[in-house]
């Protein structure tokens, strides 16, 4: 008899093994498919990989859903946790260790007005917008949090599509911005959703509102103080210890490592992850890969495969995140709890994209407008003509992973909801972006094409003024020389930021950058390598 238990427990623990490894071998499968058609699809005028791997989890939905007679469309129930923790932080790595450094700081401020003030105010249209729309449309039971986590939710963005059409190369400044304010509104987004779930909404009040702002502010430097820290400790000591004299390997771990331990601690500390790695990426990327051995740097081959293994990281989450969201499209659970009649919910879904759009296009039409007039006496080529600012305005109407994530984070536990409110809201999210991703997104190429033929972008943002000469030898202020040439340079220094702030800033930092950073941290000169 107790022969017969070990042989039944036996097959029980098999059984549930399959049960584990089969959905994931399955899901494994699907992302292979989702390669090789994306592949396939490369030259399409009107499909790119977000679009691709949507459509391929819908299909595969609707194959699991036939397969088990209507149960269930997914072999994976989604986990917010899953997705800051493990699919989140390789996307953002990379996405700061590839940034193209000069011109990410040169249009810096631009970036965060989009990326920070934009927020806010697409935060307070759609949150005020559902709060008054709504309930005329027969949807009740959401609270003042809930109101102000839908806003936030919606105006997290997707760039994805936009930035596989734009030619980093052809429009660096339009590029730049798109990818710029795309991390930093998901920042910001994230930062700004954390902040609401500390309001007490029976009391709100304009205290309650410049409470808010506070934890933003300190949530948002402090996170991006400690990328910096560990993007510098990481490149001393890559620099001091020499790790390639055994195995060059060890430099490359320990980089990936610690950029994911910037990002755990922050989450720990209950600050931002995103801005956190992403700092780091970009601190690790300007002095630490520049500290790996000579018999790395010196072959372009090497350097190269490791730059693409980060960007294999950051591709394969992105196309998971896309795969699952077209699988949970038809999940049937989440429909049958929904109590809402189709035209109460086609009327959901229209409010929240007209709220979409007027959110969007109240920030970026006139911070575009603040943007040109604070670099009018930069450079005459980096104003944003109508067409960039509406492309700019196209490129932040799709929504995407971190719009999911946080719907799932608001309206569900471990991915599960009972409540008919909640499940409405997580199907609202993920309609928004399935409609978003495919319409918006199949739109984007031909828009782009219309908007900047490929003749014109070639010249576009290429005709820079000449920076005025400048010595990277001088020092800002010196010893050696009078009080007055220190305080006629001084003089000339202030006047050069209150005409051309961002020029100035960019070009003392350089300055500091190659007098004191680079030689304790690594890397070559400013004016050796282009930032």
């Amino acid at each position: 008899m107790a022969g017969n238990e070990g042989v039944y427990e036996f097959a029980k623990n098999l059984a549930h093994e399959h049960a584990q490894v089969i959905p994931v071998s399955v899901f494994v499968a699907v992302l292979c498919l989702c390669l090789v058609v994306g592949h396939l699809l490369e030259e399409n005028r009107w499909v790119n990989e977000s679009i691709t791997a949507i459509c391929i989890g819908c299909i595969a939905g609707t194959i699991i859903l036939l397969v088990s007679k209507g149960k269930s469309s997914h072999i994976l129930r989604f986990n917010e946790e899953l997705f800051f923790i493990y699919l989140l932080p390789p996307i953002i790595f990379n996405a700061g260790f590839q940034v193209k450094k000069k011109q990410f700081f040169r249009n810096f401020l631009t970036i965060l007005m989009f990326g920070v003030i934009g927020v806010f105010i697409s935060t307070s249209i759609i949150a005020v917008g559902s709060w008054l729309l709504f309930p005329k449309l027969g949807f009740v039971g959401l609270n003042a949090r809930d109101y102000l986590a839908v806003g936030t939710i919606f105006s997290s963005t997707d760039t994805v599509c936009t930035l596989q059409v734009l030619h980093r190369d052809e429009t660096p400044l339009l590029y730049s911005l798109v990818f710029g304010e795309g991390v930093v509104n998901d920042a910001t987004s994230v930062v700004l959703f954390n902040a609401i779930q500390k309001i007490d909404v029976t009391r709100l009040s304009g205290a309650n509102g410049l409470h808010v702002i506070g934890d933003f502010l300190y949530l948002f430097f402090t996170s991006t103080a400690l990328g910096i820290a560990f993007g510098l400790l990481a490149a001393y000591a890559l620099k001091t210890l020499c790790f390639g004299r055994h195995s060059s390997i060890r430099e490359i771990s320990l980089m990936v490592l610690l950029a994911y331990l910037s990002y755990m601690v922050a989450e720990l500390l209950d600050l931002s992850g995103i801005l956190t790695i992403f700092f780091c990426g970009i601190l690790m990327s300007h002095y630490a890969w520049h500290n790996v051995t000579e018999t790395i740097s010196s072959d372009c081959s090497h350097l190269l495969i490791f730059r693409n293994v980060f960007a294999m990281m950051s591709f394969i989450a992105e196309t998971f995140i896309f795969l699952y969201v077209g699988m949970d499209a038809l999940d049937i659970e989440k429909w049958k709890i929904t109590t809402l009649s189709v035209g109460d919910s086609l009327g959901i879904y229209s409010t929240i994209l007209v709220l979409i759009l007027l959110g969007r296009a109240a920030f970026v039409f006139p911070l575009s407008a603040i943007s040109n007039y604070m670099n009018r006496r930069a450079t005459g080529s980096s104003s944003l003509s109508f067409k960039h600012q509406v492309i700019i305005w196209w490129a932040g109407l799709i929504r995407g992973a971190v719009s999911i994530a946080l719907a799932f984070k608001q309206f569900t536990h471990s991915g599960v909801t009972w409540d008919p409110v909640n499940a409405t809201m997580i199907t609202n999210t993920i309609i928004i972006v399935l409609f978003s991703t495919l319409v918006f997104g199949f739109l984007t190429k031909p828009l782009i094409n219309y908007l900047l033929p490929h003749a014109a972008t070639s010249t576009l943002n290429h005709k820079e003024s000449k920076d005025i000469s400048e010595d990277m030898n001088l020092p800002l202020l010196s010893f050696d020389e009078s009080a007055e040439t220190n305080i006629s340079r001084a003089k000339d220094n202030l006047s050069m930021l209150m005409e051309r702030p961002v020029y100035t800033i960019h070009f003392y930092w350089r300055r500091f950058d190659d007098a004191y950073m680079r030689p304790i941290f690594g890397g070559p000169l400013a004016n050796q390598s282009a930032a």
